[in-house]
């Protein structure tokens, strides 16, 4: 519990220096700040890696000694390096989805980073806790770990029929429930999710962008947490690494949204590896897939899919409504300007 707390209150320090100190004020995040960001929340991320490795190994406030099992400080390491892998690439497919929702809304860049940041914040709540109940669930039924094994099997072949991503949160139903509940401002007030309009309290765009990007976010966890239980089944390995996954997801969208596009092949990586953790679920009381083989066999899927996207050519298809045009170099340097008016959106209610 010591390590819980102390892990949860290091984040909550990250988080109000990155908002109060170093964000402070507005502000358009380049692609070579955002680019600092990803290496600093990496290098975070792989150091705490080092901490998990002497906490385990000394069983620090008896950790890595639940219900008898005792893991050494290689082991978490290498089960926290792998789920902190897995959970980040797979974190790339949401990347290409918030720039969809971004440039739907059509949010300035200024305001990006606020939306992003109390998204994520959202975000490790929600996970942490999906991930205790996926933990209670899988030490009272053994049999769960097939069950999740299926979904990520299923979820492969559902991303691999998909052909286009289609983004409409006009069918969202928080979006739909906050226009019944409150009135929406027809434009955006800075970076402000609640104002005055006529003198009475309402929501501006902004707070639906965040309710779009929360929801989205639950239905990515709904893939990604079984994912890592497929890596480690012990509930602090499983939420540190998935929130080190998400801490530089924010940081990785400003660096790669413009690039998403250019990495065609790169859905097919994540296809593969959502394929693989599932079929490793299955096969994990009968026939285990050793952790190190696991990491060789997920670091060479995204390999390929990143050199085949730099080899081969893109395909050309054409542009759909809710859709991100591939080539636009507008859209592709901030994937914001593809609907310029929200008030004619907002009337569709």
């Amino acid at each position: 519990m010591v390590l819980w707390i102390g892990f949860i209150l290091l984040i909550m320090v990250a988080l109000a220096l990155d908002l109060g100190v170093f964000n402070r004020k507005a502000h358009v995040i380049n692609t070579p700040e955002a680019l600092r960001w990803t290496m600093i929340w990496v290098s975070v991320a792989l150091l705490f890696s080092v901490f998990i490795y002497f906490a385990y190994e000394h069983h620090w406030f008896g950790i890595g000694l639940e219900r008898g099992t005792i893991l050494s400080g290689k082991q978490a390491a290498l089960q926290y390096f792998t789920g902190w892998l897995v959970e980040y690439s797979l974190s790339l497919d949401n990347i290409f989805v918030i720039a969809l929702i971004f440039s739907y809304f059509s949010v300035p860049r200024l305001y990006q980073h606020r939306v992003l940041f109390w998204g994520i914040l959202g975000a490790m709540i929600m996970r942490g806790a999906m991930i205790a109940a996926g933990t209670a669930l899988i030490r009272r039924f053994d049999w769960i770990i097939y069950v999740f094994g299926g979904l990520l099997i299923l979820t492969a072949v559902k991303m691999l029929r998909a052909s286009d991503e289609q983004v409409d949160p006009e069918k969202n139903p928080l979006v739909r429930l906050a226009r019944k509940v409150y009135p929406v401002t027809p434009d955006f007030e800075g970076e402000k999710f609640f104002t005055l309009m006529n003198g009475k309290r309402a929501m501006t765009p902004m707070f639906l962008v965040l309710l779009v990007v929360e929801s989205t976010d639950v239905l990515f966890a709904i893939d990604s947490i079984p994912a890592i239980f497929a890596v480690t089944k012990d509930p602090f390995l499983v939420f540190t690494s998935n929130v080190f996954a998400i801490l530089g997801l924010r940081s990785l969208y400003f660096a790669l949204a413009g690039l998403m596009a250019k990495f065609h092949y790169l859905r097919f990586s994540l296809v593969f590896l959502l394929a693989f953790v599932g079929i490793k679920m299955i096969l994990s009381h009968h026939h285990p897939i050793p952790t190190g083989y696991s990491l060789i066999i997920i670091v060479t899927i995204l390999l390929v899919g990143v050199i085949a996207s730099i080899l081969g050519p893109a395909k050309k298809h054409p542009h759909k409504p809710g859709s991100t045009p591939e080539g636009d170099p507008a859209l592709e340097e901030g994937l914001i300007e593809e609907n310029p008016s929200f008030e004619a959106r907002s009337k569709i209610d």
